[in-house]
């Protein structure tokens, strides 16, 4: 395990990066965050003790009405904790039933034309609302608007802003019985009659008359455009109340942008916390710094950026969290606190915030590195984390710990794979592996063995 966060960064490695916001640490944001969940019959004050003895010290909470804030904050505060407001947006939550029942025009359509009103994509709570529509840009600032009201609320952080995933992580095909190798119309989700028509006007087609609409920039760039109009729509709502603009998106803006049409870099946020769960994609740590290194490069200058990552009762968070400061991101969100249970790995995750803010206030602001320090490799063969994966994935397919294998061969590339080919010599079979690079980093990859021929 690595040394507890930055200890070999040096005051000069802080300042270097001149072009990030500068904060005092009396202003400053809350370093640490969790998402959290919230009813009024849970017991709050304990969880706030919760996380206070863990070292964090900002909450993402979501909450079914203003009146849930208006009991929360204040027994958070108490404990020393920030709390913004954790609102879906495009993708109904609270009020879905109804809003699908009144309005269901209001609903995406996909390139087959169906529409989530009464069609599922992956799973039933996926109801997502069509960005070109003025009603429906009205009823989600009016939303917003209600829960700025909340006095001590400090913020308000945005999910679900975006479109239906029209690429899932590789791992989670399995679990949806699905292969996205490329872009398959039934997960293309963008084409109401309201967008197509405002897509037209501006361009002059339709992006149905392509051969591949999947192939159209110009059709996905606009489409990402709408939910940036929306985003800073919400944005200039959430800052006429003076309260603080965040967003929970996808790992990167170029990841984002090609897995569910969220040009997140583009939008007038204060703080993001980009959900950089390597859990989800190559399963390896690497993925944290890669993602976090674009982050620092491709965010919006004026943007706070932070590292959402996924909790795990493990000591490896130390190392996880070491991957995201040590490479540009300025503080920690995890989902959620919850899954820390192990009074080790409490103890050492408070360690670890409490030095964090030690180095933050010795540097009299929040620690920002040199965005591309190092470079993202993109080479899957020298990410040992990777490729150590592949292999046990290899032995147990092949039910040994023996393997002898060829050289990989490159056998064909299509969009964001690349698909190589391996033999193991004892057992004379041969695997298809295959990465995936969304975005420009390396961010899944599946082994499947082929039938031995005898």
């Amino acid at each position: 395990m690595k040394p507890l966060l930055i200890a070999t960064l040096t005051l000069a490695t802080l300042i270097s990066c001149s072009n990030q916001k500068q904060q005092s640490p009396e202003t400053a944001y809350p370093m640490f965050w969790t998402w959290m969940d919230y009813n009024p019959s849970m017991n709050f004050d304990s969880v706030c003790a919760v996380m206070q003895e863990t070292g964090i010290d900002g909450v993402m909470l979501n909450a079914a009405t203003p009146d849930d804030y208006r009991k929360a904050v204040p027994v958070a505060r108490k404990y020393g904790i920030e709390v913004y407001a954790w609102l879906w947006t495009m993708n109904l939550e609270h009020d879905r039933d109804r809003i699908v029942k009144e309005h269901p025009d209001w609903l995406s359509v996909n390139r087959l034309g169906q529409s989530l009103a009464d069609t599922t994509a992956y799973v039933g709570y996926y109801k997502f609302l069509c960005p070109a529509l003025p009603e429906v840009r009205q009823y989600i600032k009016e939303n917003v608007r209600e829960y700025c009201k909340v006095k001590g609320l400090g913020g308000i952080a945005i999910d679900y802003h975006r479109f239906v995933d029209v690429i899932l992580p590789s791992t989670l095909w399995a679990k949806y019985d699905v292969v996205q190798d490329r872009e398959y119309p039934e997960w293309d989700y963008g084409y109401h009659p309201a967008m197509l028509a405002k897509f037209k006007e501006l361009h002059g087609y339709d992006p149905r008359e392509q051969d591949d609409p999947s192939a159209d920039e110009q059709w996905l760039q606009f489409r990402c455009d709408q939910i940036t109009e929306v985003a800073n729509e919400i944005a200039e709502v959430v800052h006429s109340f003076g309260k603080v603009m965040a967003a929970s998106p996808f790992p990167t803006p170029r990841m984002s942008r090609q897995m569910v049409r969220q040009d997140w870099g583009k939008w007038n946020l204060d703080i993001v916390f980009p959900m950089v769960y390597h859990n989800f994609y190559t399963e390896d740590p690497s993925f944290i710094s890669d993602c976090t290194i674009e982050n620092a490069r491709d965010k919006n200058p004026q943007t706070t950026l932070y590292c959402g990552l996924m909790a795990r009762d493990t000591t490896a968070m130390i190392d996880y969290m070491d991957e995201a400061l040590n490479n540009g991101a300025e503080g920690i969100a995890i989902f959620t606190v919850d899954a820390l249970r192990s009074p080790e790995v409490r103890r050492l995750f408070r360690a670890y915030t409490d030095r964090a803010r030690e180095r933050r206030a010795e540097a009299a602001f929040i620690p920002a590195f040199a965005a591309g320090a190092g470079g993202v490799n993109t080479n899957p063969f020298e990410k040992e984390g990777v490729m150590r994966l592949v292999r046990q994935k290899m032995q147990e397919y092949a039910e040994s710990d023996n393997l002898q294998l060829s050289e990989y061969t490159l056998v064909e590339e299509y969009g964001a794979a690349k698909h190589y080919q391996v033999t193991e010599a004892n057992t004379r079979i041969t695997f298809d592996v295959t990465f995936y690079f969304y975005g420009g980093i390396l961010s899944g990859w599946i082994v499947s063995p082929k039938p031995v021929n005898h």
